[in-house]
Parts: structure tokens; C-alpha cells; sequence
């Protein structure tokens, strides 16, 4: 006499099998987590907040001369100069000092390019660590508070948006624009997305201009993009000719685009120049005015930025790798001289 019911028999397989493809299914799980750990969106895991924050702006800068500059700017009532291939940003309250004078805000970068503040908050790109730093400032020392690493490829470029009350950070090799921003009342950076531009990716773009809400992106792939500001979706396209598409930054200034250019599309760098043009389209067809002349030429300029009333522009490739100080009046470049030569 058998006392064991099939239909039972058969429930418990079914019901063993079920436990068994889902325990298979969660083990499956957990390691593609686990295998993916590494490849979690910046946005997730990239801030990191130092314990024991770094105290710059007490030592006064030791060198001599600057060492490829790439921006001058003006924030708050501080100036800074990012001397790039001395891997430091100085600072000074006068911006009349003798370089040895001013102080040495960081020198924990290497290679970086830019820095742009909010009035509570600094962003420095380490362009060669693909990090963003972030300083405070406090009794006239600067620290630096946090770091946010796996900032893309070369960061290169970060830019503060009054009108949005956030920064953004470039990329450099692959199309990626990281949004930051400081909440209310609050000295914590956090980064709010990610956005990209899938035809840059592996072109070399050294800046971007916010323009309303567009960004221009300058030519890293021989072309000039016209984007929005909200979601990067290209909105126009301005096509350049080789020679000058190794381009630096674009900048709006009266009636024309100022654009520095640092290389052809072949990284030969006897083709950087300063240009400037009224409409974009006309870069197609190579018209456009040479200015480069009314700085001497025979360097690269870099990038230009504009306060205290004048217009400055970084330059090197030639000796003494001098800043510029310029004005524009009804579209005429006037009182052109260096400083810091």
C-alpha cells in the first residue's frame, strides 16, 4: 500500500524549483552589484569631504614667472591667476602686486585650468587627476573641503551661472557637462547631474560659453554647437575649416565672437590666433577678422575673461607667458598692454 500522494510530490518539486531559480536570481544579482560598484554614476559615490580640510593661501608664490596661465579672474574681491603648468592657483587682494607677493590659494592640482566661485564656494578643475576641488574661504585662508573624483576625462573647464546659482564643469574628452550645485544656506557641494553630448565624446573641447539658454560648445570637432542649456540637445551647428578648429573659447563681446584658437585640427600649434566674427556661419566660408596682430602674435592665447571694467587674456608659447589687458569700445580694441610679462 503506497501512502505518498504524486500530486503532492509534484507541488513540492515545482515549489523547490521556484525557491531554487530565485535564490539563483538574487545570488545573480548580488554579484552583477557587486561587479558594477565601480561603474556607478559619479553622482553617487564622487564627493568626498576631507576631515582635516588643507589650508592654502599662506605661503607667498615662489616662482618667478608664470608657467603656461590659463585664466585670470576676478571673485568676490579676490584675484586668482591659474598658473597651469606650475600645478597652483594664486590669489591676491591687488591685483597690482609683483607675482611674488600674491599667495599660493592650492597646489594641490596638477595641470588644472580654471576656478569659478559663488561667494561661499570655489571650483577648481584638476584637469590631470579628472577631479573638481572645492575650497572655502575663511579669515582670508582658503581650504579645501572637498574633492569630487571621476570627473570625466581632463576636466577643463568650470564655469559659476549666476542666473541658476550653479556650476558647471567640462569634460574635456568626452562630451560631459557635470552640473554642481551649494543648497541654501549650506557650504556642501552636491552634484545634481550628468549631461553629455554624444558627438563630442573623444573630441578634445577645451570650454564652453553659457549664452542665455544656450551653451556654445567651441570646435573640437570642426564644428561649433549650439546647445540648450537644460538637456544639451544641439540646436545648430557651425561648421569651421581646419585651421583654426583647435579652438580655445568663444566669447561674446559688443557685436562679435572673440575666439581664441590654440591648434589646426592637426595640433599644430603655428596656427593659434585670436579671431573675432559678427555671425558664426561665416566661419565656413574663412571670413573672419585676424586680431592676434594687435598682441604681438607668435604665442597661443587661451582664454579671456572680463572685470574691474577690462577685458584680460591669457597667453603662452612665448617668453614671460604674459597676460593681456584690453578694452572694447564700439567694437575697438583699445589700451592693450601685458601684465605679469
Amino acid at each position: 500500500m503506497h501512502s505518498k500522494n504524486p500530486s503532492a510530490k509534484k507541488r513540492l518539486r515545482f515549489v523547490l524549483a521556484g525557491l531554487t531559480v530565485f535564490v539563483i536570481l538574487i545570488l545573480a544579482f548580488g554579484i552583477a552589484a557587486w561587479l558594477q560598484k565601480d561603474r556607478q554614476p559619479a553622482f553617487l559615490r564622487a564627493s568626498v569631504s576631507l576631515e582635516s580640510p588643507l589650508e592654502g593661501g599662506v605661503s607667498c608664490n615662489a616662482q618667478s614667472s608664470l608657467n603656461v596661465p590659463t585664466q585670470i579672474t576676478k571673485i568676490g574681491t579676490d584675484y586668482f591667476i591659474v598658473d597651469c603648468y606650475h600645478n597652483q592657483i594664486l590669489t591676491s587682494p591687488d591685483l597690482n602686486r609683483p607675482l611674488n607677493e600674491w599667495l599660493v590659494m592650492t597646489d594641490q592640482i596638477c595641470c588644472g585650468h580654471t576656478i569659478a566661485g559663488d561667494g561661499t564656494v570655489y571650483l577648481a578643475d584638476d584637469t590631470e587627476n579628472n577631479r573638481i576641488l572645492v575650497f572655502e574661504k575663511k579669515e582670508g585662508r582658503f581650504l579645501l573641503t572637498q574633492t569630487f573624483e571621476q570627473i570625466g576625462i581632463r576636466p577643463h573647464y568650470v564655469v559659476y551661472d549666476e542666473t541658476e546659482g550653479r556650476f558647471y564643469a567640462l569634460s574635456s574628452m568626452t562630451g560631459e557637462l557635470y552640473v554642481f550645485s551649494r543648497p541654501k544656506q549650506d557650504r556642501t557641494v552636491v552634484l545634481e547631474k550628468i549631461l553629455s553630448v554624444p558627438e563630442l565624446d573623444q573630441f578634445y573641447v577645451r570650454s564652453f560659453t553659457l549664452d542665455g539658454d544656450s551653451i556654445y560648445f567651441v570646435s573640437g570637432n570642426s564644428n561649433i554647437l549650439r546647445a540648450d542649456k537644460n538637456d544639451l540637445t544641439v540646436l545648430e551647428r557651425f561648421p569651421v575649416p581646419p585651421e583654426i578648429a583647435g579652438m580655445v573659447q568663444l566669447t561674446r563681446i559688443q557685436d562679435y565672437f572673440y575666439i581664441t584658437v590654440s591648434t589646426d585640427l592637426y595640433g599644430n600649434q603655428d596656427a593659434a590666433t585670436l579671431l573675432r566674427v559678427s555671425d558664426l556661419a561665416n566661419l565656413a566660408e574663412g571670413r573672419w577678422e585676424e586680431i592676434y596682430s594687435l598682441f604681438v602674435g607668435g604665442g597661443t592665447p587661451y582664454y579671456i575673461s572680463s572685470f574691474d571694467g577690462h577685458y584680460y587674456m591669457t597667453e603662452h608659447r612665448i617668453p614671460g607667458h604674459s597676460i593681456w589687458q584690453f578694452d572694447v569700445n564700439q567694437n575697438r580694441l583699445t589700451d592693450i598692454r601685458t601684465i605679469f610679462p
